[in-house]
């Protein structure tokens, strides 16, 4: 993260991305709000106003009979690259109302390492923030979220249909 993105942000921003960079802080976020996700041992590796990444382990904890991560932790670290973001750019604005209303997912080869999920969807989260007016309005838009191996080797490919409300 350099100084250039870091100055876009406000305090709040600026401290939701230092709690979800700094292991302990994270930590305590998954217990309360994603246990799943803390069982399975994701981590949040960059969150920056345009991106965040997201590494998945191949461990006893995400495989499945087949060798291989299972669907569902690999679809929650995609959701998760996503939602960060999406939480970051709320992040000391007004009050919102967000729900995933969608999933898309396009499994292209087996996650049998480590994944990084990557989403670089941050210009259309602040678009559709400021497109929100007046308390009740609402927008939806869809992040795209890829999922690739060491080797650089795309392995899922996601689409996330998120919901913003603007609440009073």
């Amino acid at each position: 993260m350099n100084a250039k993105q870091t100055d876009a942000l406000n305090e709040k921003q600026e401290a939701f991305q230092k709690a979800m960079l700094t292991s302990m802080k994270f930590w305590w976020f998954l217990l309360w709000n994603l246990p799943s996700v803390l069982f399975w041992g994701i981590k949040i590796t960059q969150l920056d106003e345009k991106s965040c990444e997201v590494t998945l382990p191949y461990s006893y904890r995400t495989k499945n009979p087949f060798r291989s991560i299972y669907f569902a932790a690999i679809t929650g670290a995609a959701e998760l690259a996503s939602g960060a973001l999406c939480l970051l750019h709320l992040q000391g604005s007004q009050r919102f109302s967000t729900l995933v209303t969608g999933v898309e997912g396009t499994f292209l080869k087996k996650a049998t390492h480590k994944i990084t999920f990557s989403c670089k969807e941050g210009d259309k989260i602040k678009a559709a923030k400021a497109s929100l007016a007046k308390t009740g309005d609402f927008t939806s838009l869809s992040l795209k979220v890829e999922g690739k191996n060491p080797e650089g080797e795309l392995v899922a490919r996601f689409s996330i249909l998120w919901s913003f409300k603007l609440k009073e």
